[in-house]
């Protein structure tokens, strides 16, 4: 092996001003939702993309940076993002199962160079590599930069990566690398980064501490480190305020670790119109158990508590529950069960949100002895649904002529597409997936035969 190889082999030489005793990352995919979007349909590539209900109560589910540099980002009402983006604007309706299949990925490929990882949600994670304890900075930028260009080259996508001796300082370190880098934050700076930032930026401070700070002119986090812990105690509380007042020093020992599985599996849904009768409700019900029942389905549990919560105009929130006499997968009835607790909104007052979700999940389920009595619903939950939601997924049969932007469909002469737009009874369909690159766009007749609903994930060929 030459001199030159050798050295490229040997651990990196730790620096006493840079090395941290332990090394977190946060790796973070960037604009998952609309990167996503703008992976599996080339054309988007480049656009301002947004993605999230159309409707008048529509909200942004994801934003691409190109959407970004107008100001629309994640969770703003859909109307004010596309009035800050104008016509450029493209609005997709989210794919959950494009999106878990592509979290699927990056976490196996980030697995495969770190067994243990904390995820937060579909797109972002901790991890701990024991091979960096005791590195310095080049050593664990180099790390970074590697485990980046992994990930883009499996799955297509781009990741920030920052990293820090803990969790907070990893997770503002992804922040500042965004979009597509990587900050590394050294022992010998953190201190001096942490004092300038504004004291939100402090994990755990939300709006109600920040306000209480601010009263007291307490506006960055170094000036809430210098205080002194028992005031810092006594101001946002004991345990909690002494905690956060460890992390404003630049202490954090919390560990990496597997998170625990979720407890509940939900879906739920904001409809543009208040639902002011009961037949209407029945069918937003129907439509969210459904949802979450496809969710269900992929995490491979049963459940035994259902869920019903319902958001008024007012924004008042009620929920109610429940709980089977065993765990269960059935449809119907888990179904059955999210009707039996609805009220009537003429009782109850206009309703703007409906959602459904599954509880006590068990890998262990157990046949009902009874399914006549266990999937009997109301006598009204029986009425044609004339109420149809604004969906998290376009339902799975789209009747002939009935389409709208972001379907995906199948056409048997061109392959997989997606709907551009529908309307005056023609439909317009862009034809590509991932591995295409842009690809043409047919009109069709809004009833032509020819043309059907496909399988979302059949974009990621």
């Amino acid at each position: 092996m030459s001199t030159d190889a050798a050295a490229a082999e040997a651990p990196a030489r730790p620096d006493a001003a840079a090395t941290g005793r332990r090394w977190v990352l946060h790796i973070d995919m960037d604009a998952f939702f609309a990167s996503a979007e703008q992976l599996t349909r080339p054309t988007l590539r480049g656009r301002p993309v947004l993605v999230g209900g159309a409707g008048q109560r529509g909200v942004v589910a994801g934003a691409s940076y190109e959407a970004r540099v107008y100001g629309a980002r994640s969770a703003m009402p859909m109307h004010q993002a596309r009035r800050l983006i104008g016509v450029s604007a493209v609005v997709v309706p989210p794919r959950g199962a494009v999106y878990s299949v592509l979290s699927a990925q990056v976490f196996d490929t980030l697995r495969s160079r770190v067994p243990v990882l904390e995820t937060l949600s579909f797109d972002e994670a901790f991890a701990e590599p024991a091979e960096l304890a005791g590195a310095d900075v080049t050593g664990v930028e180099e790390y970074c930069a590697r485990l980046r260009a992994l990930v883009h080259e499996r799955t297509g996508l781009t990741a920030s990566i920052g990293a820090g001796t803990g969790k907070q300082l990893a997770k503002i370190g992804s922040g500042l690398a965004k979009p597509d880098g990587m900050r590394v934050i050294s022992p010998a700076e953190q201190g001096t980064l942490l004092a300038g930032l504004p004291v939100r930026k402090l994990w755990g401070i939300g709006p109600v501490a920040e306000s209480r700070l601010r009263s007291l002119g307490i506006e960055t986090v170094g000036a809430f480190a210098a205080l002194p812990e028992s005031e810092a105690a006594s101001i946002l509380g004991g345990s909690v305020g002494a905690a956060l007042h460890r992390l404003a020093r630049g202490i954090d020992d919390r560990p990496v670790a597997e998170r625990a599985e979720a407890k509940q599996i939900s879906a739920e849904n904001t409809y543009e119109r208040d639902i002011v009768t009961m037949t209407d409700l029945r069918s937003a019900i129907a439509a969210m158990a459904a949802a979450a029942h496809r969710r269900l389905d992929r995490d491979g549990r049963a459940a035994r508590t259902v869920v019903l919560k319902l958001k008024k105009s007012d924004m008042g929130i009620v929920t109610r529950s429940f709980t089977l006499p065993y765990a269960t997968a059935d449809a119907a009835t888990l179904a059955a069960a999210a009707q039996r607790s609805a009220i009537d909104p003429a009782e109850l007052g206009p309703v703007r949100l409906v959602g459904v979700g599954y509880g006590g999940l068990s890998l262990v389920r157990q046949e009902s002895l009874f399914p006549e009595l266990d999937q009997a619903v109301p006598a009204d939950a029986t009425l044609e649904q004339t109420t149809e939601p604004e969906p998290a997924e376009p339902a799975p049969n789209t009747p002939a002529g009935h389409w709208f932007p972001g379907v995906d469909v199948r056409h048997p002469e061109f392959g997989h597409g997606w709907v551009q737009g529908a309307g005056y009874g023609v439909v317009t369909v862009r034809f590509e997936t991932r591995s295409t690159g842009p690809g043409p766009a047919r009109t069709f007749p809004a009833d032509d035969p020819d043309l059907t609903r496909a399988d979302p994930l059949a974009s990621l060929a």
